[in-house]
């Protein structure tokens, strides 16, 4: 799923692979618990968080791994903890969703939550 057409975020959560499910709610509910249901929407083809012309997270599950955009800003607070792992400039790719890390991704939600709505 490179781009979907989903016009939800459940719906979107329909069309996810089984394997990668667990991974992605549990993704799904941190956002949720950091930002809020008022902030959910897709965007670009994904479920984000934030307004929607720019918002302030977004994940995608792509044909090879799950993706985790977050800006350059979170990658540069945490890029201790990111080593070792698969990321660019502002997103972080798990092939195997059993080796997300979730403590760190609790920890940039809320560094990212901190700088929009702080």
């Amino acid at each position: 799923m490179v781009q979907s057409k989903a016009a939800t975020v459940e719906d979107f959560m329909q069309e996810v692979a089984p394997e990668r499910r667990p991974a992605l709610d549990q993704l799904r509910a941190l956002c949720l618990k950091t930002f809020g249901a008022e902030h959910e929407l897709m965007a670009f083809g994904m479920p984000a968080y934030g307004p929607p012309k720019l918002p302030w997270i977004a994940f995608n599950s792509q044909k090879q791994h799950i993706a985790f955009y977050v800006g350059e800003t979170a990658m540069d607070a945490f890029a201790e903890r990111l080593a070792g792992v698969d990321h660019g400039k502002g997103c972080i790719r798990w092939r195997r969703p059993d080796k997300m890390d979730f403590a760190l991704i609790a920890d940039m939600l809320e560094h990212v939550r901190d700088r929009t709505q702080g």
